[in-house]
């Protein structure tokens, strides 16, 4: 099983996104006991939120349901990244380079090589998913988060 874990300031707009859509490409092409997906912060400021308004709207817009679970709830809730998810996780996928310094104070050093930015798995290397929450531009980052996690789906999949 391949264990990816998004992460981005708050954890309410771009990593939950990517985990979403993530999830929703697996289920899709049917991999869903391949992979375990989740999501995660840097930082403590929006610890228990649910996925912001606005990218659940984006996500639903594109059909995908964040409330897709027997309760019928979100069952997402914000928290910060800890160092026993960095082991545990294979691959650990940053939305920009603030997430990449933040979580050097979380984690240490990356000794395994596991954390990338999202968009590395496309033809932007080094280039970072758009902020909606400064932007208020969710189609910008839903083109980032989809074209990223079709990357990371073909790298993760090849020859499967």
């Amino acid at each position: 099983m391949i264990k990816i874990l998004f992460v981005c300031h708050g954890n309410i707009c771009r990593s939950p996104m990517a985990e979403f859509v993530m999830k929703d490409m697996v289920r899709k092409r049917g991999l869903e006991d391949e992979f375990e997906i989740a999501s995660a912060a840097t930082s403590t400021e929006e610890t228990g939120m649910p996925v912001y308004p606005p990218a659940r709207k984006k996500l639903a817009e594109n059909g995908i349901d964040v409330y897709s679970n027997e309760l019928g709830v979100n069952s997402h809730r914000a928290h910060r990244m800890t160092k026993p998810e960095y082991d545990y996780y294979d691959l650990i996928i940053c939305m920009d380079h603030n997430n990449l310094r933040n979580l050097d104070r979380i984690i240490g050093s990356d000794s395994e090589g596991k954390v990338k930015l999202l968009l590395d798995y496309t033809n932007r290397a080094g280039a970072e998913v758009a902020d909606p929450w400064y932007t208020g531009n969710f189609d910008a980052t839903w083109r980032d988060v989809t074209e990223g996690c079709k990357g990371i789906l073909e790298e993760l999949t090849q020859g499967v």
